[in-house]
């Protein structure tokens, strides 16, 4: 939810983007944040994001939000998670950045998994570029590539 405005931030997730290509199909989509959003709560802003996400997913997707209360791996034990989610995966797998204020208690009913990158906050368009790096990194964990040790 909501578009990545720094240039320097857009550089790093194509520059990721355009590696993880390497191994299999993948693409970002950049949902707009809710319109007139300063006008209604909280609760209200996360049940119409959720709306929109909801309708983003088929019902055989694998959905990860990464969230602040999810799991946390180091970047090894998340390259064999991804490999297990890889293995048992039928739909597409899809990782989810929710707005600033988290996900609906619906999206979290869909939900498959709950991932955080850290204990720390960081902002949405930050987590995106580390993220895709933390998903590089872990293909070429699983590859044994030495770009983890580099």
């Amino acid at each position: 939810i909501g578009k990545t405005s720094e240039n320097y931030l857009k550089e790093g997730i194509q520059v990721y983007k355009k590696r993880i290509q390497r191994y299999l199909p993948f693409d970002i989509k950049v949902l707009p944040n809710i319109k007139n959003s300063k006008k209604l709560s909280t609760a209200l802003i996360k049940e119409k994001e959720g709306e929109v996400l909801l309708k983003q997913f088929a019902a055989q997707d694998f959905v990860i939000l990464l969230d602040e209360n999810g799991r946390q791996y180091s970047s090894v034990q998340f390259a064999k998670y991804w490999q297990s989610v890889l293995n048992k995966s039928s739909g597409q797998i899809k990782f989810v950045c929710g707005g600033a204020y988290g996900f609906s208690d619906a999206v979290y009913r869909r939900a498959n998994a709950q991932l955080s990158l850290s204990p720390m906050t960081f902002s949405h368009q930050l987590v995106r570029l580390v993220f895709v790096e933390q998903l590089y990194r872990a293909f070429t964990i699983l590859h044994n590539e030495p770009y983890h040790h580099a």
